[in-house]
């Protein structure tokens, strides 16, 4: 399946903005709210908090919507709904204990066996 060019995006500011474990998830067959779920850590609360602000405000520049914004003043847990992508951004210890990798990954999923 080919990434959509708001994934791509997304991918790309959580890589300049130093995320760890970016892994992106087609939803396609799994659930009918978005194309794809974006995974990605931050080394701290407000490592978080700075991402999910980079991701919002990049792509409201670019002319994408932004939804919906959740969890910015925790910082353990921060979702973005860009409508065809959902973000969620954790610090690791949270993501480990959520584990929606595990939980949305398929079998058939690219690189599963490097993030599980």
């Amino acid at each position: 399946m080919k990434k959509n060019n708001l994934n791509d995006h997304i991918e790309k500011i959580l890589n300049d903005g130093k995320a760890e474990n970016i892994v992106s998830i087609p939803l396609k067959g799994k659930s009918s709210l978005a194309d794809y779920m974006i995974i990605a850590s931050g080394t701290s609360t407000r490592h978080v908090s700075a991402l999910s602000n980079q991701i919002t405000s990049k792509l409201k520049m670019m002319d994408f919507k932004i939804f919906s914004t959740q969890g910015q003043r925790n910082g353990d847990w921060v979702l973005v709904d860009a409508g065809d992508v959902i973000v969620h951004l954790f610090r690791p210890e949270v993501r480990e204990f959520y584990n929606l990798d595990k939980m949305w990954l398929a079998p058939n999923d690219l690189h599963i066996e490097d993030n599980i």
